[in-house]
């Protein structure tokens, strides 16, 4: 590329093609080389220029009267773009390059509105009403030749890139298309069909048939109450036609008596659901309501008119199903002539009328049109997507045990023996806890506590009854213990909207819960015991309920178990802390469910009387043992709900990659000598697993 710089004026070097009136210039330029005229309008107007290599030929400028040095630059701009060549600026600097380029490359937008008419912009039109595929084939003739014009369809929005007055043109022909249609709307009451099953109909075969054109598009909107349909349209065009399809659907069944109809179920159970309607068809209407004997040969009669009382020309009102005999009533027992709309399949529930096929998950429906059409409006409520919530709890639990403990024990068991007379006096102190007790250390010096032990012995002695000892004089204990423990446990669950889920993370521990032994006799019989297997460890139970504010009512059994003792002749003993409760609580709010804060300190103190409270010489004559136990435990529980494919999505990806890390830190390295071995890990699931295990394989 060649770079001109420009000057400060065209007077400092004369140009060949221009000459200086006034501050004024006139300009002269015939069949000239082009790089020599970007040379001189760079040095007039004082702009740099860098000029392709491709950009070659002469140029013809001439100007009958003197112009303003910052005209030149348009003027340049114009003669370029007849010659098919464009100028775009970035940072202070202008690049002359072929028109086609130009527009290839980053430009200013139209919006900051100092762009020439002359200078290629891009332009950003995001619609609001029309359709941006649409509008190409409209905007497309008006342009300049390779200007370019992409529709991006996620936001349905323009992307032109032109000349700036050619944009404005364009600018004011999107304003005055892209404006709100009003549409067509229009109401069917079918006489035969249901009005849910052919609003589904008709949106696949109008709609879909252009999948890519939203403005020919019917929105068919059922409405079961009147078994109508609710069409909405842009032209009347698309409402004629829809109308057309329905005429010829809308025709009585080709079936004798009930129709069968199989309804495919999207989100509900349906064995639930068929029981569900079955308790609604067997129902005898709302308190207070009369119903009728009604069976299958009158159903078909069943309509607003029908059921609805007729009022004479005497003004009585009268039931066009009554029966000869007059209903009377009294204050006691109002009842309404109106039948509950329910009412006549009750009959019709005996022979089966509805039935659920679970392979399939599908209702099989046996009954009149106007019958079925009530029941699809039911069924479309109920068929629907449920929530699922996932369920973080935490339960922590900190204590501290600390202990010491010190004392002294003597002991002379021959300060006095009397041989002649067979006597021998012995006496000391005797404190149990301090280390263990100095006599039983005496028969056996393992039985020693644990800690500081310090002794003064002296041979052994025989004494009677007991047998030979160590002449321990003097046992001095001292200890002092600490115990920390911190234990977190973060059980998560994941289910439906009013389903009960349980997660059991421990053991299963047997417990004897009777036994029988043969004692004495000659009969052998085989002892025996019954055993009942209990879970111990973390149990966390919770059924879930979600309200249309998203607060969430939670019902819980939270149990935190573990063995204590296993020695205990009478069985084994655990340890227990259980909450059961129900609570509300906001979407991704943390509740405190419960917990235990415990602090307990002990103080034991033997001595002997009045010698252990002296003062300096006391402690040889008492044993002091202290304990300080503390305990913090507390349950969170942290509920999120999730009504799309993409939350639940997010949180498994999420666990699923934190497992797979903590997988790659214990994958074992290899060592010589030993053998490589092939390490079994889980697949990556997502692009961000990808990443990650092609970063650590590079390590």
């Amino acid at each position: 590329m060649l770079a001109c710089a420009g000057l400060a004026s065209a007077e400092d070097l004369p140009i060949k093609g221009v000459s200086v009136v006034d501050d004024k210039v006139f300009l002269n330029f015939v069949d000239t080389d082009i790089e020599s005229v970007i040379k001189a309008i760079g040095q007039i107007s004082n702009k740099n220029f860098l000029i392709d290599p491709k950009v070659k030929g002469t140029i013809n400028i001439n100007t009958t009267k003197p112009v303003p040095r910052a005209m030149t630059y348009q003027i340049l701009l114009s003669a370029l773009r007849v010659q098919g060549f464009a100028a775009v600026e970035d940072n202070g600097v202008t690049s002359i390059v072929p028109e086609i380029d130009a527009k290839t490359r980053f430009t200013p937008s139209l919006a900051n509105g100092k762009q020439g008419n002359v200078q290629i912009v891009t332009q950003v039109y995001v619609l609001k009403n029309e359709s941006a595929n649409n509008l190409v084939s409209i905007v497309k003739p008006l342009m300049s030749n390779n200007s370019v014009i992409t529709p991006y369809t996620s936001n349905n929005s323009l992307i032109v890139t032109d000349y700036a007055d050619n944009l404005a043109k364009i600018s004011k022909l999107i304003n005055s298309v892209d404006v709100p249609h009003q549409g067509e709307n229009a109401i069917v009451r079918l006489k035969f069909a249901s009005a849910i099953d052919l609003s589904q109909v008709i949106t696949k075969i109008i709609s879909e048939s252009n999948p890519g054109d939203p403005n020919k598009r019917v929105i068919a909107v059922p409405d079961a109450r009147t078994n109508s349909l609710v069409l909405h349209a842009d032209n009347l065009n698309l409402i004629n036609r829809a109308f057309q399809i329905i005429e010829k659907l809308d025709v009585p069944s080709s079936a004798i008596g009930n129709s069968i109809h199989v309804v495919y179920l999207k989100n509900a159970d349906a064995t639930k659901l068929a029981a569900t309607l079955r308790a609604l068809m067997t129902s005898k209407g709302i308190e207070g309501v009369a119903t009728g004997p009604f069976s299958l040969s009158n159903a078909s009669a069943l309509a607003p008119s029908a059921i609805a009382p007729q009022v004479t020309q005497n003004g009585t009102a009268t039931d066009q199903n009554k029966t000869a005999n007059p209903v009377t009533t009294d204050n006691s027992n109002k009842q309404a002539s109106i039948s509950s709309p329910f009412s006549p399949l009750a009959s019709a529930q005996e022979n089966g009328m509805i039935q659920a096929d679970p392979p399939s998950n599908s209702l099989l429906i046996t009954a009149p049109d106007h019958v079925y059409n009530m029941l699809a409006a039911v069924i479309e409520k109920l068929d629907v997507k449920r929530a699922q919530i996932y369920i973080e709890a935490l339960i922590a639990e900190v204590s501290t045990d600390k202990a010491s403990e010190f004392g002294v024990q003597w002991q002379d068991l021959d300060a006095f023996k009397n041989t002649s007379n067979n006597l021998q006096a012995i006496g000391g102190t005797n404190f149990s806890k301090a280390g263990g007790n100095i006599l039983g250390v005496a028969g056996n010096l393992t039985a020693a506590g644990s800690g500081l032990n310090i002794g003064i012995m002296h041979g052994t002695v025989n004494i009677p009854g007991v047998g030979t000892v160590a002449n321990l004089g003097l046992l001095a204990h001292a200890l002092e213990s600490n115990a920390n423990a911190n234990i977190l446990s973060k059980p998560n669950l994941l289910t439906l909207d009013n389903e009960e889920a349980k997660i059991v993370i421990g053991q299963n521990v047997p417990f004897v819960t009777g036994q029988y032994a043969q004692t004495g006799g000659s009969a052998s019989v085989t002892p025996f015991q019954t055993i009942e297997r209990q879970d111990v460890g973390l149990t966390l139970k919770v059924k879930t309920q979600i309200s249309e504010s998203n607060t969430i009512k939670l019902t819980i059994h939270q149990e935190v178990s573990t063995v204590a003792d296993t020695a205990n002749a009478a069985g084994i003993t655990t340890n227990k802390r259980s909450i059961d409760t129900s609570v509300l609580v906001d979407d991704g709010s943390i509740v405190a469910l419960g917990g235990l804060i415990e602090d307990r300190v002990s103080d034991s103190v033997s001595k002997v009387p009045l010698l252990g409270d002296l003062p300096g010489v006391g402690s040889l004559f008492r044993s002091v043992t202290r304990g300080h136990t503390k305990t913090n435990l507390m349950v969170f529980l942290r509920p999120y709900v999730m009504k799309n494919p993409n939350e639940s999505s997010n949180v498994s990806d999420a666990r699923y990659n934190y497992i797979i890390q903590e997988e790659l830190k214990l994958t074992p390295k290899q060592v010589w000598p030993l053998p490589d071995d092939e390490v079994i890990t889980l697949p990556p699931k997502s692009e961000s697993n990808l990443h990650f295990d092609t970063q650590l394989n590079s390590n």
